[in-house]
């Protein structure tokens, strides 16, 4: 496979991939990896959101509000 990237992002990967001793390849390869992996996890919520929706299982809105309150106070 190959990727045409703009010489910026290029620039952006080569002193990344310096920074931490790594190949440009070897970064981008993580990356992907990260990507394909969170989106599989994300999918897998979703699925389990939708299944316990169809189930009748729901948040009220008023508990929702206390736990994004209580997780981030401010």
């Amino acid at each position: 496979m190959e990727i045409q990237l703009h010489p910026d992002l290029q620039a952006k990967l080569a002193r990344l991939a310096a920074e931490r001793d790594r190949n440009v390849q070897a970064l981008v390869l993580e990356a992907i990896e990260r990507l394909v992996d969170y989106d599989a996890s994300f999918l897998r919520e979703v699925e389990k959101g939708l299944a316990a929706a169809d189930r009748g299982k729901f948040i009220e809105h008023e508990d929702i509000g206390k736990l994004i309150n209580n997780r981030f106070p401010g």
